[in-house]
């Protein structure tokens, strides 16, 4: 029969090797740990930049600002002894108010409506173009292409002067046409009616929305 005595361990050599050896597990354990924790930023700064769904802080044209804007023009037909259309549009060439003064052609109504609706929707004035820097052959031809997509517009755009657009903030709110004098007359009322817009105070932005 054999009889198995157990054999105390020795402490003195095998107990600081094991410290040791528990320390460097918790490093280990400690390291993954943050890396695990840091993957998900790096992923997320990786990812593209979403486009804006929304654009804030624009500036609108109302009903008060359009009718402003005929009363002044009208103001500056009579200085100038003309009876004149004038047509007040949105940002996007929708009428927001019309007047014809008392004995204005009538037919100048439709040219005075296409001329802000042109200066809208091209956000620039209406008029012949000379484009800076341009050899006169090439302002011909240009101005040639403007009057056939005129012509081919069924009368939505138009290449004479007198539309002008109101631009407030470096935007584009709409746009004031005039019919009735000569391209120079009508381009002056029509200023004249944007100045009685601009010289208003805007409104304080409410700071709740």
């Amino acid at each position: 029969m054999i009889t198995l005595t157990p054999t105390a361990l020795p402490t003195s050599g095998w107990m600081p090797a094991a410290r040791v050896l528990s320390g460097l597990l918790l490093m280990v354990s400690f390291s993954g740990s943050r890396a695990l924790a840091q993957e998900p930023t790096s992923k997320a700064s990786d990812e593209p930049t979403q486009p804006a769904h929304l654009i804030l802080n624009q500036v609108h044209l109302t009903l008060a600002g359009a009718e402003a804007a005929v009363k002044a023009g009208q103001a500056k037909a009579t200085a100038l002894n003309l009876k004149v259309n004038i047509a007040v549009v949105d940002d996007g060439g929708h009428l927001l108010a019309f007047a014809r003064m008392d004995g204005a052609r009538p037919a100048s109504g439709y040219t005075a409506i296409t001329k802000a609706t042109t200066a809208a929707t091209f956000r620039r004035e209406t008029g012949r173009v000379d484009p800076s820097g341009t050899d006169p052959t090439a302002a011909i031809l240009l101005n040639l292409s403007l009057q056939n997509a005129a012509g081919a517009s069924g009368g939505k755009i138009t290449t004479l002067s007198g539309g002008v657009p109101i631009v407030v903030d470096q935007q584009v709110v709409g746009a004031v046409g005039v019919g009735g004098g000569t391209g120079e007359q009508d381009a002056e009322i029509a200023r004249a009616g944007i100045l009685a817009i601009r010289q208003i105070p805007l409104p304080e932005t409410d700071s709740k929305r």
